[in-house]
């Protein structure tokens, strides 16, 4: 289980207290349960996540559940990681609204509408509902079924075997059709193309021509002698002047 913590904008710093809420499972002897930061990464995982994910893989473990931050809409990083994308939502949480949301709404896999127990049985019914209206309105995925809309409960238990096996369901499905494999594929494409936009990325802020120009750009552009883009472009032709052979 790789769990994410959203890092503090001011401190930095993370709870990451995941383990204090799944004791049984932190202490059960065929599990492992890992929490990170997301140290300013977008999209609701951490900057290590994949890496994280292949190394519980060697390991020798054959399921890895990756929870994220719960950002909605930006979660989508989350689908390029994992091969089943499952949708955790609540019900009375504004459905019909977040139901049509493009996003996160229509990259999952399944939606499991989670606390159907109680008082609150009707309502994650009728989320449920809303789910399935919204879903019919996105264009068909690759696998061309809409995903199916399920009602579980995390404290009772109830609907959480039918999940699971939903998600098996969608698994087998996906190898027996090959799109397994491709999906893999386009990750590992995707994932090549993010390690070396981050190592750019470090690269030309790490620079000390870049780091000169940017803080004597910076007081230009709050002066608004220089536009941000202008400002930029030069910072881009000091990175270039350094590099030309």
């Amino acid at each position: 289980m790789l769990t994410i913590d959203p890092s503090s904008t001011r401190s930095g710093g993370s709870i990451l207290g995941d383990k204090t809420r799944m004791a049984q499972l932190a202490s059960h002897e065929r599990a492992f349960v890992r929490p990170s930061p997301t140290a300013g990464t977008l999209g609701g995982v951490a900057r290590r996540t994949r890496e994280s994910i292949r190394l519980c893989e060697a390991a020798g473990y054959d399921t890895v559940f990756v929870e994220t931050v719960g950002v909605g809409q930006a979660e989508v990083e989350a689908h390029a990681l994992t091969d089943a994308f499952v949708l955790l939502a609540l019900p009375g949480a504004g459905d019909h609204l977040q139901a049509v949301k493009r996003g996160v709404g229509e990259r999952a896999d399944l939606v499991a509408v989670n606390k159907a127990d109680g008082e609150r049985a009707d309502a994650a019914d009728t989320a449920r509902a809303e789910y399935e209206r919204a879903l019919s309105l996105f264009p068909l995925p690759e696998t061309g079924e809409r995903p199916r809309v399920l009602t579980c409960s995390a404290r009772t238990g109830d609907g959480v075997p039918e999940v699971w096996q939903a998600v098996q369901d969608f698994l087998d499905k996906s190898r027996a059709r090959g799109l397994f494999e491709e999906k893999r594929r386009r990750q590992t494409r995707r994932w090549l193309r993010r390690a070396a936009e981050e190592r750019l990325r470090d690269a030309f802020f790490g620079d000390e021509h870049v780091q000169h120009a940017l803080s004597e750009l910076e007081e230009e552009v709050e002066r608004g002698s220089v536009s941000i883009p202008a400002a930029a472009e030069q910072l881009l032709e000091a990175w270039r002047s350094v590099k030309k052979p």
